[in-house]
């Protein structure tokens, strides 16, 4: 049984082809199209999908949406007439979309299939939840044969929560939700907006700013009791409610009422191009703590409700990897397992898991393996060779993939910006390995040689290390080894510096520029990394470069960040990668077994 999974029409846009319950495919219609989180229809990714399998669109028996339309519809018509008369601006904008495609998305996707048939074809096509889609993709990706599920993101049709129990026998069970318009991802979204940042995008850099705030400073301690007092009240279970005195995302065009939020915390709406000072931090720490509460007195609930030993996670939520590691140092369960492409773009996935298992009745005992997120396009030798032409490349061939990797190890050791493009692409918003610029993480100025000459984007902003499974315990507190960088680790003791007494004084920059470890590229501001730990038999390739590094330099742990600029998606091709690395200080393109030294 082959399923086409879809997500679109919101954010992250994506398709995803599983067999007999097995996940073959899957991309993100951002990397074909180069529009960031593109939420368009997923054409590029569904023919990918169907090319790379040798299958036309007639080889397909079932394709499932990873929502349903007609529910969505009704939460917006009952909510807009909940609030009338307000919102009717937001109201006469949404509706033209509505009634031109998004309540025909079942004739849209009949539509398209035959676009690719070039005739007519009949294919059933199903409608799983948002929330359950989300929480498939999470348990049929997971390790474990049963366990609790957590969902939690902006909206799907009504729920923004749910919670239940998943078993490899009888699928999963529903116990309990929260609804529209009380969102957890709502209520940081609206932060990420109002510290001007982009919502459904910028979230992670109000995450990473956040430690740049002391959590025992006064300001930080009153913006707290301020959220909890004014914005949201918080139950011991874990459910809330959110005042919409404050809050415009329900009817309005905007997230927040900007007037009220700057009458409360006593300072203006930062906009996009505004320096960041100490109270954008502060106000992102504060934010990111009161979720964090949320999110374990949630987890508290769902164990006692569930009496589960192991939890799954998905969602836009999940992707906060800070309120991840939080959760499982509580340990609430034995462990927990994040979708790798925890947003909308894994709903494609779990769409699709989801019906092959209600329709086919498989019995899930748990992967045995880690779950292979390298289930992208992969450059074919004359895709690579035709851009070497193309620009009269100076380049070297290595036909052995030891002297490969020794080369590479050699120039990241002398201090070169690498582009390492090989193998399928990952899906979800992590470079893991196969799409990742690699740097030095011993290098103090590393931070902002990458941030300012490779990537383009804002100072502040950390990057992550990646580390072998067998060297995790050298550099790194005990915590989760997360494949899929889900988790943040705490820096070893023994390697960190003693920062001064007056260091939560200093501007952001100048703790930005405060060497924190051995490892100061790496290491943020709360001595804490985003980790990413490879296994030998996940990313044999990867885990081998990392070894060759250790060998020449004694350390083995390597910066990785997405082989990407700001503003826009992972590059997908051997032409953009080439373009990504001549437009930006990268010193060094390895296009599979080929080098380019700039």
């Amino acid at each position: 049984m082959k399923i086409l999974g879809i997500s679109a029409y919101y954010h992250d846009s994506a398709a995803a082809l599983i067999e007999n319950g097995k996940v073959l495919y899957a991309a993100q219609e951002e990397r074909f199209s180069r529009i960031k989180n593109d939420p368009s229809f997923p054409m590029a990714a569904i023919k990918f999908c169907l090319e790379e399998a040798g299958l036309e669109m007639k080889d397909v028996d079932i394709v499932s949406f990873y929502d349903k339309p007609f529910l969505k519809f009704e939460r917006i018509l009952e909510t807009h007439y909940a609030y009338a008369p307000k919102g009717f601006r937001s109201f006469v904008k949404a509706m033209p979309i509505w009634l031109k495609e998004k309540l025909f998305i079942k004739q849209m996707i009949q539509k398209r299939m035959e676009e690719l048939h070039k005739s007519k074809l009949h294919i059933p096509i199903y409608f799983p939840e948002h929330h359950l889609s989300h929480a498939a993709s999470a348990f049929y990706t997971s390790p474990f044969k049963r366990c609790a599920y957590l969902t939690i993101d902006g909206v799907g049709e009504w729920s923004t929560s749910s919670y239940g129990i998943a078993c490899g026998e009888k699928g999963i069970k529903v116990l309990g939700e929260i609804r529209f318009p009380d969102s957890l991802g709502l209520f940081y979204s609206s932060f990420t907006y109002f510290l001007g940042f982009e919502v459904n995008g910028g979230e992670y850099k109000m995450m990473g700013l956040a430690p740049y705030a002391h959590e025992y400073s006064n300001r930080v301690q009153h913006f707290t009791h301020l959220i909890k007092d004014k914005l949201i009240d918080i139950k011991n279970d874990g459910s809330f409610r959110l005042n919409d005195y404050y809050f415009d995302y329900q009817v309005g065009l905007r997230m927040v009422k900007i007037h009220h939020w700057e009458r409360l915390f006593g300072f203006c709406r930062r906009k996009p191009q505004d320096c960041l000072e100490q109270v954008h931090a502060d106000l992102a720490h504060a934010a990111q703590s009161v979720l964090e509460e949320v999110l374990i007195r949630l987890i508290q609930f769902v164990q006692q409700e569930t009496k589960e030993e192991y939890l799954c996670l998905a969602g836009g939520v999940a992707l906060n990897c800070v309120a991840n590691s939080v959760m499982f140092h509580q340990n609430r369960f034995k462990d927990i397992f994040v979708q790798p492409a925890a947003g909308d773009a894994g709903g494609a996935l779990g769409a699709a898991l989801a019906i092959a298992h209600i329709q086919g009745n498989m019995l899930f005992t748990g992967l045995k393996k880690p779950f292979d997120v390298y289930l992208g396009p992969k450059a074919t030798t004359s895709s690579i060779e035709h851009v070497l032409r193309k620009y009269s490349c100076d380049y070297t061939y290595y036909a052995h993939e030891d002297d490969l990797r020794i080369a590479t190890a050699k120039y990241i050791a002398a201090k070169k910006v690498v582009g390492w493009f090989r193998g399928r692409s990952e899906f979800g918003p992590r470079a893991l390995g196969n799409r990742s610029i690699l740097a030095d993480a011993t290098d103090p100025k590393m931070q902002y040689i990458l941030n300012m000459k490779i990537k383009f984007r804002e100072g502040f902003r950390p990057f992550a290390p990646v580390v072998c499974e067998e060297d995790y315990a050298l550099y790194f507190e005990p915590g989760k080894h997360s494949y899929y960088m889900l988790f943040t680790n705490q820096v070893k003791k023994s390697i960190r510096k003693i920062v001064p007494d007056d260091f939560w004084r200093w501007s952001i920059d100048e703790k930005r520029k405060f060497p924190k470890s051995e490892l100061p590229a790496i290491t943020h501001t709360d001595f804490s990394a985003r980790v990413q730990v490879v296994d030998k038999d996940v990313n044999s390739s990867f885990w081998a470069l990392i070894q060759a590094y250790k060998e020449i330099t004694g350390i083995g742990v390597i910066i990785n960040t997405s082989f990407n600029v700001k503003d826009e998606p992972i590059v997908n091709t051997p032409q953009e990668a080439y373009q990504c690395f001549i437009n930006s200080g990268m010193d060094v393109l390895i296009l599979e077994n080929y080098i380019i030294v700039k």
